[in-house]
């Protein structure tokens, strides 16, 4: 796509949320809107967008930081009483035939996670919010 330098076709190198955002626009997947959040503790402040997204019709959020380097899918945010709030966490990494939802949830693969001990603190975060319907997705989050 021409955004990296000629080493990288072949290599092993990792790419984040913005490639992610690029590839989905290159290859005509759904629109990927980027978030960035400077510091973890910030995710707080962002749960109503997510709220937004997920309620609107958006799809799974890649999510991808610094010193956070575990790879995170968001399917769906749940806001509690006060400041209790959890996001459903998927790995990524996940690959084979489907299981069970208790099996995927009793390996680790997928489970919902309070948003205080999901995210470091002081870790930044990209946020790549995808959508197949990105005008209904738009007025959700504006």
């Amino acid at each position: 796509m021409g955004d990296k330098p000629p080493g990288f076709r072949g290599s092993q190198s990792w790419i984040g949320c913005v490639e992610a955002s690029l590839c989905l626009d290159h290859f005509g997947g759904p629109q990927g809107r980027l978030c960035h959040v400077p510091r973890g503790a910030g995710l707080q402040g962002e749960l109503e967008r997510l709220y937004s997204h997920f309620t609107g019709g958006g799809g799974p959020v890649m999510v991808g930081g610094d010193a956070d380097a575990q790879s995170k899918a968001l399917l769906g945010v749940c806001l509690g009483p006060g400041t209790e709030a959890y996001v459903l966490v998927l790995d990524p990494h996940f690959w084979g035939a489907p299981k069970n939802p208790s099996e995927l949830q009793a390996a680790g693969w997928i489970g919902w996670r309070e948003v205080r001990t999901a995210f470091d603190r002081n870790s930044f975060y990209n946020l790549c919010l995808t959508s197949c319907n990105s005008q209904k997705q738009q007025h959700a989050l504006d």
